[in-house]
């Protein structure tokens, strides 16, 4: 959400967005789990999958992801069983493990460390839903075997080189440490639901005619993050002058600047190069560009200047 805007709009903003970067040649359109956080309006992926899927015609729409522990699996696989007969073959299931955001949205949800430690099982009952034959059958995906990626969230690497499963894993960790992930998944995967390990890097990218420019399109979600590591709050992203403009706390200062690292930004050769080192670096097959900002019009220039940068985007 920004500052200043219901979360409706949010919402409206977020299918026309698809139809957008559909235009400019992606291939994928994920949207998220988040519940009770005041500058998330994305509570309930499926059916914001489901308003993108019927308001696009080409681009993939997927989950980035549904988190399992929030829900019974078999509603999850009806859920993305109707997605799929409604937009044939433009389906994504991508899961996740995370939990909510506070104790008491945990406690609203139903959920807690118990319901995480159960991923594993939960993974398999998604997957045994879809499957031709099966004693409970997701109607009316039975038979189906819709692309199922696994968020590599605590121990989700491990889940999904076991399932067979596409592995989504982000730059919130050392690269060195995600690489050491990588490796691992590839080598314990066992084919099963794919046939081979497939690597999505998730990060965020901004693309300007300066350094300088690309680095403000990330101030606004830097902050939002550093203030709910300091505040417990993420609260809607403000514009990046008003951020730059605070006289911060030396701990949000800290966390606001934890927060610029690690991201690809710069003009289209420099994110060219980092871009290509990156994948290079962790073996990724994909990446899933996570990047938001308060400028609209910067961020979508952003994404039609990388489109142009990655042929077959």
């Amino acid at each position: 959400m920004r500052s200043g805007h219901p979360a409706a709009e949010s919402l409206q903003r977020t299918v026309r967005f698809a139809g957008e970067v559909e235009a400019l040649g992606y291939h994928r359109f994920w949207v998220a789990e988040h519940h009770g956080v005041p500058g998330v309006a994305g509570a309930a992926p499926t059916v914001l999958a489901a308003a993108v899927a019927a308001a696009t015609s080409r681009i993939r729409v997927g989950t980035g992801g549904v988190m399992l522990p929030n829900h019974q699996p078999l509603v999850v696989a009806e859920q993305f069983g109707v997605l799929e007969a409604l937009h044939p073959g433009r389906i994504d299931v991508g899961l996740g493990r995370s939990l909510g955001f506070t104790s008491a949205v945990r406690q609203a949800l139903g959920s807690g460390r118990e319901s995480a430690a159960r991923f594993g099982e939960q993974l398999a009952e998604v997957l045994e839903h879809f499957r031709a034959g099966a004693q409970v059958p997701a109607v009316p995906a039975e038979g189906h075997r819709p692309p199922v990626f696994v968020l590599a969230t605590g121990s989700g690497a491990e889940h999904a080189a076991e399932a067979g499963l596409p592995l989504v894993i982000a730059g919130v960790r050392g690269d060195e440490e995600m690489k050491r992930a990588v490796q691992q998944y590839r080598e314990q995967f066992r084919p099963s639901w794919s046939s081979e390990p497939h690597v999505v890097l998730s990060r965020s990218v901004a693309v300007a005619d300066t350094a300088e420019q690309a680095r403000r399109l990330l101030v606004p979600e830097a902050w939002s993050l550093a203030c709910s590591r300091v505040h417990g709050v993420f609260p809607p992203l403000q514009p990046a002058e008003h951020v730059l403009d605070r006289t911060m706390s030396r701990w949000e200062r800290e966390q606001f600047e934890r927060a610029m690292r690690g991201h690809v930004f710069g003009t289209e050769r420099d994110v060219t190069d980092q871009l290509q080192s990156l994948v290079d670096d962790i073996g990724a097959d994909e990446v899933l560009v996570t990047t938001t900002g308060h400028d609209e019009a910067a961020l979508l220039d952003s994404y039609r200047r990388l489109a142009r940068l990655i042929p077959g985007t």
